[in-house]
């Protein structure tokens, strides 16, 4: 077969590019494993910060009610509670008891350490993705791109409190995409037949986990799945597809098993009396319209929202960077950017209309407002921006000699984005640091009311990032009120306008 030769000219001074840009040898590859960790340390210095303000943390809204139960019926009691009277997410009461037993330290704790844990999840996912790709990239890079996606999905949020530091709605709308995600390990390390066994046992038990632990987070994944079983012969090689498949209808049975099991829960069936006596059918045109028309003003929100920019330059530096081994044959496939970014867009657009459709019917039009339910498609959305980058850094990878120059300026778009969360983060961190002041003085008066018998005690109501607070709307909202007496083993708490 002729080849022409200055086809092979070009693709020799394309290797001597990147040679120069990646060798092995000399000050280029000493400064790059120099840059990589030490641009990391921004947004891993913000999830350090952000750690250090969860000191500040104090009980709020629901927690109010789950303190109380959990001291006197252990976490069994408040799942026992979820099930039969709340609303059927049993999956999701175990985790909140888990912080629940500890309870001022619990949610002091709570941030540090699920931020650790997505962190850690995401950096593993990275490499494993990576390594079946049979793709090579300077160490660092991963670390990078995970602490990215970590920082701009914690934080570039409006809701910062509600997203990272309210451990109720973390649970379900923050962590839970995140272990989602996280199930996909098992299934890129399957190779021999146990362990494609264990992948296979794995997906179905989170499956139906999840299906118990967040509905709008299973509507996510069963999209993504979904995805899979149509595209897996773009996505994988030849001979991993059937597994693939296999892989993904198992996970979407076993959340189809624990959305039964939560359905069909009477707590489930409380909930939905609740609310279905006054919000039309979810089913119904008028509610379909109102929450596309809520969506489009969600997105507006999320695609103007510059920090995000954060994720598509560590894409980009990811695809200046990663180099095919051409070790062994990989699993997965170098798809079309074309087709990869059609389908991760479908997934997003798709799977975020849906959760707001589910959820419309609790919030209504303040759905557009109710930002943690964002979380469980804007995980999706951080990580289709880092493919979309790296596309167009294999793009100018191999079409442009000037390399180094687009590094730096994807580097400094990092840096950029992670600065520009640090004012906000400051400002959240102040206001936290005053209700915690104000909390404290209140919770000492409290409980030394009832240390000296008292029944009933007044409560001022101290909020902080528009969570709700016992008397809210001017104590004209009266929950949860009696759930902080609960707490504070009185019969009643009044409401009052002194400062705490």
């Amino acid at each position: 077969m002729a080849v022409d030769a200055s086809s092979v000219a070009r693709g020799r001074d394309r290797e001597s590019g990147d040679e120069r840009w990646n060798g092995g040898q000399g000050t280029s590859s000493s400064w790059r494993t120099l840059w990589l960790p030490a641009l990391s340390l921004l947004p891993l210095g913000l999830l350090v910060m952000a750690s250090w303000i969860g000191r500040h943390v104090r009980p709020s809204a629901d927690e109010w009610c789950f303190l109380p139960s959990v001291r006197d019926h252990g976490v069994s009691g408040l799942i026992g509670k979820f099930y039969f009277t709340d609303n059927g997410r049993v999956g999701n009461g175990l985790l909140v008891g888990l912080y629940a037993q500890f309870p001022v330290a619990g949610h002091q704790w709570f941030g540090l350490i699920s931020g650790v844990l997505m962190l850690v999840l995401l950096w593993v996912l990275t490499v494993q993705l990576l390594r079946r790709a049979d793709l090579e990239v300077t160490r660092g890079l991963p670390l990078l791109v995970a602490s990215m996606i970590t920082a701009v999905f914690l934080f570039a949020t409006p809701n910062t409190y509600k997203t990272f530091y309210w451990p109720a709605a973390s649970v379900s709308h923050t962590v839970a995409p995140v272990l989602g995600c996280a199930v996909a390990v098992p299934l890129l390390r399957a190779g021999g037949r146990r362990s494609r066994v264990a992948a296979l046992a794995v997906v179905f038990t989170a499956g139906v986990f999840m299906g118990t632990l967040s509905e709008e987070a299973s509507v996510v994944a069963l999209v993504v799945l979904s995805c899979v079983v149509l595209f897996a012969h773009h996505l994988f090689a030849a001979r991993v597809t059937a597994f693939a498949r296999r892989w993904s209808l198992l996970g979407m049975a076993g959340i189809a098993v624990g959305t039964v099991v939560l359905v069909t829960s009477p707590g489930s069936r409380n909930r939905r009396e609740r609310y279905d006596a006054d919000r039309a059918s979810m089913l119904a045109p008028e509610t379909l319209l109102n929450s596309l028309r809520g969506y489009l003003q969600i997105l507006e929100t999320i695609l103007t929202t510059w920090q995000y920019a954060g994720a598509v330059a560590a894409g980009v530096l990811l695809g200046l960077l990663a180099r095919g081994r051409g070790r062994r044959p990989a699993a997965l496939l170098p798809c079309s950017p074309l087709l990869l970014t059609s389908l991760g867009a479908a997934a997003f657009l798709v799977s975020g209309y849906l959760c707001t459709v589910i959820t419309y019917p609790v919030f209504g039009a303040d759905v557009v407002t109710t930002e943690r339910t964002w979380n469980d498609y804007l995980l999706l959305y951080v990580m289709l921006l880092v493919g979309v980058g790296a596309f167009v850094g294999r793009s100018l990878r191999l079409r442009t000699r000037r390399r180094g120059v687009a590094a730096v300026a994807a580097a400094a778009v990092c840096a950029g984005a992670v600065l520009g969360l640090v004012r906000p983060l400051n400002a959240l961190g102040d206001a936290m640091q005053v209700r915690a002041e104000k909390w404290d003085r209140q919770d000492r008066y409290l409980r030394e009311q009832a240390a000296d018998g008292a029944k009933v005690a007044p409560y001022t109501p101290v909020s902080v990032a528009m969570m709700l607070e016992p008397f809210s709307d001017r104590g004209r909202r009266i929950w949860p009120a009696q759930c902080v007496a609960d707490y504070y083993h009185l019969d009643k708490v009044t409401y009052s306008t002194e400062r705490p």
